[in-house]
């Protein structure tokens, strides 16, 4: 799955606040309903939406945590997005 990258410019501290090199997405890959993480990463808060906009699972992935098992209930296209501090990872998801 490709994530984009965006930063709230409204939560950066006070000065420039961007790294000299661009943040990278993580890399999380989608099998089923499991969502695997590369090792070495750090917390994330993750939110699923659907169509709507409406979040239908959030939780918390630590970043002791490769996999992130989502609800079964879940069927269709969904946004993902990971939440990193000031960046959002955003994505889309088939479920």
């Amino acid at each position: 799955m490709t994530l984009s990258v965006s930063g709230d410019n409204n939560l950066q501290p006070i000065g420039n606040g961007h790294p000299k090199s661009p943040i990278q997405p993580p890399t999380v890959y989608l099998d089923d309903y499991v969502l695997t993480f590369e090792t070495d990463h750090p917390d994330y808060t993750l939110y699923i939406k659907d169509g709507d906009g409406e979040v239908v699972y959030t939780t918390t992935v630590y970043s002791s945590q490769t996999q992130v098992t989502l609800p079964s209930t879940l069927s269709g296209d969904y946004e993902i997005e990971l939440v990193m501090g000031n960046w959002l990872f955003t994505g889309w998801i088939t479920l």
